[in-house]
């Protein structure tokens, strides 16, 4: 079951964050570490109502968080469609125990029909360049790679835009 966030789940969330940057570190890929995402910006985005949570049973196993505002980092990339009413992804986490059972795909099936709900464009995301899971698992879904982001806090490498129109 997908629901809206609210303030008591916050410390689920960041477990589960925590346990995905420590699963990703094991792995050689450094996209998220014990600083992001932090705990201000998950309560800032629940208290923004734009995150999501996936529930196994009653526990929460995965998170995702929708906006339609566009970042800052976003206005050089070359996106597919005009600048005007998309739906931007951040922060999907799956619980690296609860990976590979289709949660992540359930999360952006959500994410895309509700981008469809708000009669948005697109649907516009980042991720890590030196993550091939998550880059294959974006091209699979039809997102087309339309740039990139530098977060030099986070690592020298790049993070790819992705794009996928809606229409």
């Amino acid at each position: 079951m997908i629901r809206k966030a609210m303030l008591e789940d916050i410390p689920s969330i960041k477990k589960i964050t925590e346990a995905c940057a420590q699963h990703m570190i094991a792995q050689g890929i450094f996209q998220w570490n014990e600083n992001y995402p932090s705990l201000a910006v998950l309560t800032s985005d629940v208290k923004a109502n734009t995150v999501y949570v996936y529930l196994d049973q009653k526990e929460i196993v995965g998170t995702v968080m929708f906006s339609t505002v566009m970042d800052d980092f976003y206005t050089d990339v070359d996106w597919l469609t005009p600048d005007a009413k998309q739906l931007y992804v951040h922060r999907l986490a799956v619980h690296p125990a609860s990976q590979g059972q289709g949660i992540a795909r359930a999360l952006m099936d959500f994410g895309e029909a509700l981008a469809k709900e708000k009669n948005c464009l697109s649907v516009r995301l980042d991720t890590f360049s030196q993550n091939p899971r998550n880059n294959r698992f974006y091209q699979a879904r039809q997102y087309q790679q339309v740039g990139q982001v530098f977060f030099a806090q986070k690592s020298k490498h790049p993070f790819y835009c992705y794009e996928k129109r809606l229409n």
